[in-house]
């Protein structure tokens, strides 16, 4: 696979996330029923993990339990119901099985209008003994106009990816909430895998959001606990011109993949999505076959695989209700290889054997990003590495749009830069007093390191806000403009983490008192820091990291541990003499924006360009040189003088050209001062 892999997470496969207690619950779901007797309350997990069998089991205690009449759950699209349907849970343990009436999953419904099921909706809130129901979300915008706020009195409503919702006044979903809390006696359990919109507004208003209890798990602990997959990349790979001439040198048809192609309206399109869906199938092979019942094309590859492909991105109803419906049932990797769609089988999109996520252009949604590389993370026997590939079209000098192709490459990294984030190991850290009163918990997931002069975490809020919303926090202080802005020019790391970092978190956390907005800094740069960075020992080499590795230390074990060292941006601290201090000194995303730093010119472009360009040889610069002293110069004597090309058909010719270029660019770096590793 021709592709530049900017992060590979390796996890340890515990097992732990999977295992399933007497109740037939995994570990987070176990969690979130911990929680079941809250009226509000938030998941905050995963594509994978498991939601919907998480609200089943609250659901099941609050209707038995609770006082709850009825249960509405609502999904974004209907292909998203298929992870409510009857679901066995008595065998494995629990007191119930959850079930709903055919007459009452509207996901499964056939081709029913908008206007029956929202009929159908207000029949079920007016029935006596209906029990749950499952919807749309547009079908809950419909069918909540047609009824009383005091009809939802004592019922479950149940939102999945609640990252729809918005304190947007014009929001349909989030004026449901707000009637639901503010005029009924109705429960609210709200479940999303990224609660960060990507738009600025932000998902609940501070004062309702207050309101809800959070349970966060997250990646990390996640994958961490698989049992067989291991592995996860997130790639990038640049092309010229159309991304159709280029789909070929990353796609994998051995893998199962799921191909999104850009929107129409986007600049990667060609404006023709029926003309790119048939121009990648003739990619993948021949056509076959065709199932007129299910919709499904059968392609025979060059080498005379046959593979079964599904079009998402046809909009005939007909047609998509039929591959729909198909792929809600698939029941073994054999049924499907290949998915095409474009703005469907994204978040709630359930293909466990799914190992690919191919996606072209830059999406502006750090939310979408999540959710797509969500699809390909599930634990199946036989995955071991999952992919998430973005192929981006490569900045070019001479585009009008130049600044805006640069912002959108940018854009891309910052989301991959998040996710490496969320995805590392948990840290905790420690007041030298809390070390003294050695107040431990036994958690193997997570790695802790006694910081001197950092504020403890004083009172709920501000714990809340670092144990369960911190890859929250992280997502806004990356989407922030007054952060952007930072990085995109020059300012101090004092001025970045006094000032810019503390004005984000008051703005998504006004009610903070200053006391408060200090000790959510001082946790929040720790945790960014050392994520960033390299564990190393005194000689510079890595110190194993791994959950349960670093721990508070006893008396007898402090002198061996004090050869511990941290590298921060290229310092080397001693780990048992980490402060805010040398915190403060230090720009945690300077590193990571270097490139930005530089005004965007058209050499500056170019060097981006060629670097991109030169990340593809599998040369090193000791390589280059040798070559350069040597073959080449008896090449170009042979030539009269003509460099060679790197287009030539002439394999020989091609890897001289590669030195050459590679060559050409360490010295145009430091011809311009942007000497880098990397």
């Amino acid at each position: 696979m021709n592709a530049n892999n900017i992060v590979d997470i390796r996890y340890q496969q515990t097992g732990h996330s999977t295992t399933t207690n007497a109740l037939g619950m995994r570990e987070m779901q176990a969690r979130v029923f911990e929680a079941r007797n809250k009226k509000y309350l938030l998941v905050k997990a995963p594509p994978a993990s498991g939601k919907s069998r998480a609200l089943m089991f609250v659901a099941l205690d609050k209707l038995q339990n609770q006082g709850i009449r009825k249960v509405v759950v609502a999904v974004p699209e209907k292909s998203i119901g298929r992870s409510f349907a009857n679901t066995d849970l008595k065998k494995f343990g629990f007191f119930a099985d959850w079930r709903v009436a055919p007459a009452y999953n509207l996901c499964d419904a056939g081709d029913e209008g908008s206007t029956a099921k929202s009929d159908r909706f207000v029949e079920f809130m007016k029935s006596s003994s209906a029990k749950v129901l499952v919807c749309a979300h547009a079908t809950l915008r419909n069918g909540m106009k047609m009824i009383d706020d005091a009809d939802f009195n004592d019922c479950l409503l149940a939102i999945d990816e609640f990252h729809h919702t918005s304190a947007d006044a014009e929001s349909g979903l989030g004026d449901i909430v707000r009637r639901i809390i503010n005029n009924t006696t109705g429960h609210i359990v709200a479940m999303t895998g990224s609660y960060f919109r990507g738009d600025g507004v932000p998902v609940l208003r501070v004062e309702d959001e207050a309101k809800f209890y959070p349970v966060t798990y997250n990646y990390y602990q996640q994958l961490n606990g698989y049992k067989h997959l291991k592995n996860l990349v997130l790639g990038y790979h640049f092309y010229h011109g159309s991304y159709i001439e280029h789909i070929g040198e990353v796609l994998d048809t051995t893998k199962k993949t799921i191909i999104h192609i850009p929107s129409v309206n986007a600049r990667a399109s060609t404006g023709k999505k029926y003309d790119e869906t048939h121009d990648i199938m003739t990619l993948i092979g021949e056509k076959v076959g065709y199932d007129y019942n299910t919709c499904v094309y059968t392609l025979k590859t060059k080498d005379g695989r046959l593979l079964k492909v599904a079009d998402l991105v046809e909009d005939s109803p007909n047609e998509r209700a039929r591959i729909q419906t198909y792929l809600q049932r698939m029941k073994s990797p054999d049924d499907m290889d290949i998915i095409i769609a474009l703005g469907t089988a994204k978040e709630g999109f359930d293909w466990a054997w799914c190992e690919m996520c191919l996606t072209i252009g830059v999406r502006g949604s750090l939310t979408e990003v999540v959710q797509i590389i969500g699809r390909c993370t599930r634990d199946s026997e036989g995955k071991d590495t999952a992919r998430f590939v973005n192929m981006i079209a490569m900045p070019d000098a001479e585009q009008a749009e130049v600044k805006v192709a640069v912002n959108d490459f940018l854009k891309a990294i910052t989301a991959s830069l998040l996710m490496e984030q969320v995805m590392a190991p948990n840290w905790k850290f420690k007041t030298v007093k809390e070390e003294n009163d050695n107040d431990n918990e036994d958690d193997p997931l997570v790695n802790t390191i006694v910081v001197e002069g950092l504020k403890p975490l004083s009172t709920e809020k501000t714990q809340m806000i670092i144990q369960q919303q911190l890859d929250d926090l992280q997502a806004a202080v990356l989407q922030d403009d007054l952060m952007l802005r930072a990085i995109s020019g020059s300012t101090t790391p004092e001025n970045v983490t006094k000032n810019i970092i503390p004005k984000v978190i008051m703005k998504r956390y006004p009610d903070l008192t200053p006391e408060e907005v200090e000790e959510v800094r001082q946790h929040f740069l720790l945790n960014t820091l050392i994520k960033g960075n390299n564990i190393t020992d005194e000689h510079g080499q890595p110190i194993d990291v791994s959950p349960g590795t670093i721990q508070p230390r006893s008396e007898s074990e402090q002198e061996s541990e004090g050869n511990r060292l941290i590298k921060l941006t290229n310092k080397f601290i001693n780990i048992d003499k980490l402060s805010i201090n040398l915190i403060d000194t230090i720009n945690p995303y300077q590193r990571a924006y270097e490139v930005i730093s530089k005004s965007v010119d058209a050499p500056t472009l170019k060097i981006i360009q060629d670097t991109i360009a030169e990340q593809k040889y599998d040369m090193s610069v000791e390589e280059a040189i040798v070559l350069f002293k040597g073959p080449l110069r008896e090449w170009m004597a042979k030539h009269n003088g003509a460099a060679p090309s790197i287009e030539s058909p002439n394999v020989q010719e091609r890897e001289l050209a590669q030195a050459v270029q590679i060559l050409k660019n360490q010295k145009l770096r430091h011809m311009m001062g942007l000497d880098y590793e990397g």
